[in-house]
């Protein structure tokens, strides 16, 4: 049986994290359908179906899906389900909020934050923050699973010749209802999909510092993360956090500054293909993971290491 992956995306753009979770979702069966489910989606479906590793693209376009609503998409996808042997989410936001509610409601155990897919029914997980690894074998008719999308190489979105089918709109008349979001808008990459990332920790001491990892980023055109522990003093915002419970990231390069390095912060970072830690305590555990340490009041680093950056665009130039 075939695939099923939902589409996480904004209504006019797929997220990375779905391209991610297509490439696993293939590992398991070559063919592989996505679901898509929002308003005003015909432009996103249509380019959607150019995705190399997708044979088919099923649409569900309804007013009630603009703000993806969990308890109204859910329904939609557990009567698709059916004909599936895999339905598979994005360990984002998004697929930790939907896969429980359909996990409930076809009574089958979910499979969370995979890492590895040696076969269709057996799955690699980390566990303990990430100390250790399970491989997990399940024997259900439908395998529910959250990809950690930085496991997993993107999909090319072009050269595939997807069909298109229209499924419909089941109205639950679920008592949730949308009030309002607030949208952080940032004229740096993204932090789950950039190719650096600049993550400040408690050492910062105060907001107002965090001004220095972001003149560092935008030096590097990178995306700016955060430890909980900066988070929780509020520093910064929560939507920056990267960690076990926050964002797992896995970018080319990684700078922790002044981040003492907590496994559930190791957990969700400690998989970049790079990781240079500038911290004045040289027993911080984050020199452990990392390929390149600097002990050093992070005060004085960051802005000669500023200084340098400008040098170099200026001999470039």
């Amino acid at each position: 049986m075939a695939v099923l992956v939902i589409a996480e995306h904004d209504n006019q753009v797929l997220k990375t994290s779905t391209l991610n979770t297509i490439t696993a979702a293939q590992k398991i069966n070559n063919e592989v359908h996505l679901i898509i489910l929002g308003k005003d989606i015909q432009t996103l479906s249509d380019t959607s179906k150019s995705i190399h590793l997708i044979s088919k693209v099923l649409k569900c376009d309804n007013e009630k899906l603009e703000n993806f609503l969990p308890e109204i998409l859910a329904p939609i996808i557990v009567k698709t389900a059916l004909s599936y042997s895999h339905v598979i989410a994005p360990a984002s936001t998004f697929g930790k909020n939907l896969l429980p509610r359909i996990s409930a409601l076809l009574d089958t155990t979910q499979v969370s934050d995979i890492i590895g897919i040696e076969n269709e029914n057996t799955f690699i997980r980390p566990i303990y923050a990430g100390n250790a690894i399970s491989h997990v074998q399940t024997n259900q008719e439908i395998n529910l699973l959250t990809i950690r999308p930085s496991s997993f190489e993107k999909c090319e979105n072009s050269g595939g010749e997807a069909t298109l089918e229209e499924i419909p709109f089941i109205d639950s008349e679920a008592k949730t209802h949308f009030v309002s979001k607030e949208v952080s808008k940032s004229d740096r990459p993204e932090l789950g999909s950039a190719r650096i990332v600049v993550s400040g920790g408690r050492g910062l001491e105060n907001s107002d510092n965090f001004k220095l990892l972001y003149d560092l980023a935008d030096k590097l055109n990178a995306a700016v993360g955060a430890s909980r522990a900066a988070v929780d003093s509020g520093y910064i915002g929560n939507e920056y956090q990267v960690g076990q419970t926050g964002k797992m990231v896995a970018p080319e390069l990684y700078i922790a500054v002044g981040i003492s390095g907590a496994i559930q912060h190791l957990a969700g970072m400690k998989e970049s293909k790079v990781i240079v830690a500038i911290n004045k305590d040289l027993e911080a555990p984050i020199f452990n993971v990392a390929d390149y340490g600097l002990s050093s009041d992070l005060f004085q680093a960051i802005p000669e290491i500023i200084k340098e950056l400008d040098l170099l665009n200026q001999i470039d130039s």
